[in-house]
């Protein structure tokens, strides 16, 4: 059996394939690929393992011997899924490789906004620590995380580690309704919650349901002093309606770790904002990328190798 990784560079240097190597006869790895590239590299190969590479349909039409798509990831949107399936195509994707990573991740964003890290990082580079009267700087009020409520949307792995994490220091934590749902959930929903929240914390997909899911509207509910942070995907807040309420000081904090559009070759108005001073922190799609949650994505794809090659 011979196998192609279309992208390995996307997994980092440091991550031994061997798990993947010794499920295959054969396996060829690319750092980089395009879909354009796509055709020549998979030619002769029943499995086409890959993380961000878009398989599209005259790609899949292209390639009789293709047998499997393994995902490195848990998202499947860069796979024409019609069309593996017509062509009788398996795609198998991995999930919950990353809870430990991107949890962490999540409370590091929550714990830097609360203490307004970014503003007071800030103040002490421009020498205002050096100027003050007395021994330390208290212009920006902090939120001690104890006591205080935090919503999260998503109930699933990832959400229930943050819930877990968040009670450790102390906080109160509420589980939204699945958005779009609302009226068949026992739990209550985003837009009543908000009011009360100290901190939202998104984890769920991407959908018609969740786009835009804490909009202009949403934001205009929440205390002043709340804190928004975003680990799922780009798009679930309205990022330009957040900055303007960060700017009027009708929201604490933001921090994401996302975008709608990775990466952002064009900019994107939160990437401009961080050279003013705001509460806010923007990271690169980086809440899974730990060593760990890394080999991880590897090990479980050689198991969905092994439970399709036996099933």
């Amino acid at each position: 059996m011979k196998a192609v990784i279309l992208d390995a560079a996307s997994l980092g240097p440091d991550i031994d394939l061997a798990p993947i190597r010794d499920r295959v006869e054969v396996l060829e790895v690319y750092p980089l690929s395009t879909t354009a590239q796509s055709v020549e590299r998979l030619a002769g190969a029943q499995v086409a393992i890959v993380n961000k590479v878009v398989l599209d349909a005259p790609t899949l039409e292209a390639l009789p011997e293709l047998k499997l798509i393994c995902v490195l990831a848990t998202g499947t949107n860069n796979i024409d899924m019609a069309t593996a399936e017509h062509l009788g195509i398996a795609v198998r994707n991995v999930t919950a490789y990353g809870t430990a990573s991107v949890a962490q991740h999540t409370l590091m964003l929550m714990l830097a906004l609360a203490n307004r890290l970014p503003l007071y990082q800030h103040d002490v580079a421009a020498g205002r620590w050096g100027e003050s009267a007395f021994f330390c700087l208290m212009d920006h009020g902090t939120l001690q995380l104890e006591g205080k409520h935090l919503v999260v949307v998503g109930q699933g792995v990832l959400g229930s580690k943050v819930a877990q994490l968040a009670e450790a220091f102390g906080m109160g934590v509420s589980f939204a309704a699945r958005p779009g749902n609302e009226a068949g959930d026992r739990r209550r929903g985003l837009t009543e919650l908000a009011p009360e929240a100290d901190v939202i914390s998104l984890h769920c997909p991407l959908t018609e349901a969740t786009r835009h899911l804490v909009d202009a509207t949403l934001l205009a509910t929440m205390k002043p002093g709340a804190l928004l942070v975003n680990c799922a995907r780009g798009g679930i807040i309205d990022e330009v309606a957040a900055l303007e309420a960060l700017r009027q000081g009708r929201l604490g904090g933001l921090g994401v770790d996302v975008l709608p559009v990775e990466p952002p070759r064009d900019g994107h108005p939160l990437l401009d904002a961080l050279a003013e001073p705001l509460n806010l922190i923007v990271t690169p799609h980086s809440a899974w990328i730990t060593p760990e949650a890394r080999q991880r994505v590897v090990a479980l794809t050689a198991e969905n190798l092994r439970t399709w090659q036996t099933n």
